[in-house]
């Protein structure tokens, strides 16, 4: 990718790239395994594994056409649609950053429609699909390139999702998840109320770790705010000076004088 970073837009780069910081931080922190693909495939084919997934994905949206409310066949679906997600990106080792692929991208869309079907028909929520499917929406955030309006919407839907999740299965783990991602949404009296019960129910021993934890990411989700506005600034002061000069940024006329 490349920028042109002279004045005023080499602010605005600089903001941006201390925003996917802050995110890729959180992420992480976060991340601790993620879906065991090999465990969903179980199968020692040649063919590679996002074409494994996406078979075993068409066929159980074959099963939901007969059966279109069955909740554990949603839940189900959602979960492969991001194993195959997960299945089509892959890390840049130079910059750390996640790189999803269009294919990826397309099981991610998948996943939240499917998602969105299995709120509406079921009378409860797994726990453990709407951890991944929260850790998906802050992938999505941190990944996005439709700007930090878009980020924030999916850091917001990261978090109501793992509220979910921390209600059905309210852990050390789930809770501390739940603060960060209230944290960077925003919700600062929410994600202190979710660091204390974890603080909480975590052995006596991890509590003063689970406190200082907590206390970082609320740091970073301060900053994290900070950014934002700096950025909404920057880019609000864009727009007043294309209305100024509607040719400004293109670098001069191209009459002759």
């Amino acid at each position: 990718m490349l920028f042109d970073i002279r004045g005023r837009r080499k602010h605005v780069v600089r903001v941006v790239y201390a925003i996917l910081a802050l995110l890729m931080g959180a992420s992480l922190f976060l991340v601790t395994g993620g879906i065991n693909i090999g465990n969903l495939l179980n199968n020692s084919s040649t063919k590679s594994s996002g074409e494994i997934l996406q078979e075993q994905v068409a066929r159980q949206e074959a099963k939901l056409r007969r059966e279109p409310e069955n909740e554990a066949l949603l839940a189900s679906l959602t979960r492969t649609h991001l194993a195959a997600a997960s299945a089509f990106s892959e890390k840049n080792e130079t910059t750390g950053v996640t790189v999803i692929k269009p294919e990826g991208h397309r099981e991610l869309e998948a996943a939240t429609e499917t998602w969105n079907r299995y709120l509406k028909v079921g009378d409860s929520v797994s726990p453990t699909v709407a951890s991944l499917m929260a850790r998906a929406y802050f992938g999505l955030a941190e990944t996005s390139t439709g700007g930090i309006g878009e980020a924030q919407e999916y850091v917001e839907k990261a978090a109501e999702t793992q509220k979910l999740a921390a209600e059905g299965q309210p852990t050390v783990n789930s809770l501390t998840t739940l603060a960060i991602y209230q944290y960077y949404a925003g919700d600062f009296a929410a994600g202190d109320a979710a660091a204390k019960e974890a603080e909480a129910v975590a052995p006596k021993s991890q509590r003063p770790e689970v406190k200082k934890q907590m206390a970082e990411f609320r740091k970073r989700g301060k900053d994290f705010a900070k950014q934002k506005k700096e950025y909404a600034k920057t880019e609000q002061e864009k727009g007043k000076e294309s209305l100024k000069n509607p040719f400004g940024g293109l670098g001069g006329s191209s009459l002759g004088g």
